[in-house]
């Protein structure tokens, strides 16, 4: 069976190529999302318009060295970007890379939410002070940048004994990427809202401004009360019970289709004057 001068077999194959290409790209663009490798891909789709555009206008220096850029790119890019190239074919390796159960993911989720609520309890009754952002879709690269590198696998006596006061990384927050701790004592935006409440210290402000420009979530433990707060989208619900901070970490982060089921209903806090 043919159509034109191609049979159904061929389209077939050319079909599934396609997809796997589109497949393949897709969990490249999934690996460097977050990265410094961001900026380089924006980087070469300015150096391939400016590329196209002195060929289609014959400006034979000006594409001569977009072409040497390009050339030389490439080897830049393997050196520059090692880590990331390591820790997509390392994912490759443990066949992580064109595929990860749901069950789990769901099940690391589970783990980090157990582990949040844990420490968050523990220090709470303590009144140590912390603060704990869990990246999702926006990157949080350039924050993470400002702290220590750590790329350990999360629990709650890890996060506890980072915000033991005294110790050289409980000043700055915690950045959970992917199911570790990426780094801390990292900076964060303060927000510059006027309706924040005086009485509100350095640390709701940063959870504020970090929930103002990305889609983060972002607990906080005042040290002075020992009160639970949670930031996301630039809004801040404070004095939570353990229950009810449970319950709406849980919704946000163990699953995407709980979460869309769920967070219109949750996340529908009414914004205060007093914060």
């Amino acid at each position: 069976m043919s159509i034109g001068n191609f049979n159904l077999f061929d389209l077939l194959i050319n079909a599934i190529d396609i997809l796997l290409v589109t497949f393949v790209i897709y969990k490249l663009i999934m690996v460097i999302k977050g990265t410094k490798a961001v900026q380089l891909l924006k980087g070469i789709f300015v150096v391939l318009i400016v590329t196209l555009i002195s060929d289609k206008f014959h400006l034979q220096t000006l594409n001569w060295m977009m072409e040497q850029v390009l050339i030389w790119g490439v080897v830049a890019f393997v050196i520059i970007f090692q880590p990331e190239l390591r820790r997509a074919l390392e994912q490759l390796g443990r066949g992580g890379f064109f595929s990860r159960s749901g069950h789990q993911e769901e099940d690391e989720q589970e783990k980090m939410v157990e582990a949040i609520v844990k420490a968050t309890d523990y220090m709470a009754k303590r009144r140590i002070g912390a603060l704990i952002s869990v990246e999702r879709e926006t990157g949080l690269a350039d924050y993470i940048e400002t702290g220590i590198p750590l790329n350990a696998n999360i629990s709650s006596e890890l996060l506890i004994n980072i915000f033991i006061p005294n110790t050289p990384l409980h000043d700055g927050a915690v950045i959970l990427q992917k199911n570790s701790v990426a780094a801390a004592a990292c900076y964060l935006p303060l927000s510059e809202s006027p309706f924040i409440s005086k009485e509100l210290g350095t640390r709701h402000r940063a959870a504020l401004g970090i929930s103002e420009v990305t889609d983060s979530l972002t607990v906080i433990v005042s040290e002075e009360t020992g009160s639970i707060s949670l930031t996301k989208n630039g809004e801040l619900h404070r004095d939570l019970k353990l229950d009810k901070f449970r319950e709406l970490i849980g919704a946000e982060l163990l699953s995407e289709v709980k979460a869309k089921q769920t967070s219109s209903g949750r996340w529908n806090w009414r914004g205060k004057a007093n914060g």
